[in-house]
């Protein structure tokens, strides 16, 4: 009987000092979205049809369409539209990556 007690407690010493020291690896990491969320496919969506208007404001303007001053307010509006929406692909990004310690 005693040889099984000792067993029992060798077996449970074992156990615990494989969850001991596989604890790093149990570490959950942080729910996020992931990275083909409803939002990211959305900005991702916003940003290609927002660099197809910069392409056609430039043909526009290659064409004769636009004045010189029409183009470079346009141009610079659309432009700043594109980097808010290049930031908020960033933010969600930050949002979503697991740091690293």
């Amino acid at each position: 009987m005693s040889a099984l007690i000792a067993a029992l407690l060798i077996a449970a010493l074992v156990a615990f000092v494989v969850w001991l020291l596989s604890g790093p690896f149990r570490a959950r990491a942080p729910v996020a979205a992931p990275a083909d969320s409803d939002e990211r496919r959305a900005l991702e969506s916003a940003k290609e049809a927002k660099y197809a208007e910069i392409r056609d404001n430039e043909t526009d303007f290659r064409t004769g369409k636009l004045s010189d001053e029409d183009f470079r307010a346009l141009n610079r509006q659309l432009r700043a539209e594109a980097v808010e929406i290049l930031r908020a692909i960033d933010e969600l990004d930050s949002q979503t990556s697991v740091p690293t310690d």
